[in-house]
């Protein structure tokens, strides 16, 4: 792997999604937007967009990211530009690389215009640092970039990307403990929520709601998910075919 061809596949993603202005805007308008649509959803009850709003602030754009980052890849494939760019001096660690480096300038950009309308426009409270809570909402973006590239490299079409959305992220929402703590939940499901990298994310995203310092608790759960995104990367280079079937 060389950073000069990392950092060129990364240029050459991004020159690519500015002539795609209508996906770059929905892309980094979408969490906005449904976290906006959270807060007065829960108009009347505040307290409840305080309790559920930073997690979810995490949550929307790893979902996003994940299903931009593997459409707009197999995109490439389906189309042969992943064949030809493999048939160059170019590693797979450096296509892998660039690809995530450019979607990472999309989630940095998506996660920080999530995060302050959440707090400085719709009240959003968090005990800790609202930065605490972008550096999340980032690493959660660049999860499901990861998981998004990685995944792609199993779908022969675009349909069949979007089908891995509720087999890689649904049980991942069911079992984060969003929807209720997880040491409430039988015994089996607390067991495979604890293998789920959304549920550190989730509890991250608690950490800083309820704790003003950091915590061991949530330096624990940030390590564990950007060694997540990390390895999902790396695997993502293991399996990249360098010929289209």
């Amino acid at each position: 792997m060389t950073l000069t061809r990392t950092l060129a596949t990364a240029s050459r993603v991004l020159h690519q999604l500015r002539h795609d202005p209508r996906a770059v805007a929905l892309t980094l308008l979408v969490p906005a937007a449904m976290i906006t649509l959270l807060r007065y959803v829960f108009d009347a009850t505040p307290q409840t967009f305080n309790a559920v709003g930073a997690s979810l602030l995490g949550i929307f754009p790893l979902i996003t990211m994940f299903l931009i980052t593997s459409i707009a890849t197999l995109r490439e494939r389906t189309s042969g530009t992943l064949e030809r760019l493999l048939a160059m001096p170019l590693a797979k660690a450096d296509l892998i690389g660039g690809y995530a480096l450019a979607f990472a300038v999309l989630a940095l950009i998506q996660s920080a215009l999530a995060t302050a309308i959440a707090v400085w426009l719709l009240g959003l409270d968090v005990t800790g640092s609202p930065w605490l809570l972008l550096l999340v909402a980032v690493l959660d973006a660049l999860l499901g970039t990861a998981l998004g590239l990685f995944v792609s490299a199993f779908a022969a079409s675009e349909f069949q990307a979007v089908q891995f959305m509720p087999l890689v992220l649904f049980p991942q929402l069911l079992l984060c403990g969003l929807f209720t703590p997880r040491p409430s939940m039988h015994p089996a499901l607390e067991a495979i929520s604890a293998v789920l990298p959304m549920s550190y994310a989730v509890d991250a995203m608690t950490e800083i709601r309820t704790h003003s310092t950091l915590t061991a608790t949530f330096l624990r759960d940030t390590a564990l998910v950007t060694a997540t995104a990390l390895a999902v990367l790396l695997l993502g280079a293991a399996t990249l075919r360098r010929r289209t079937p």
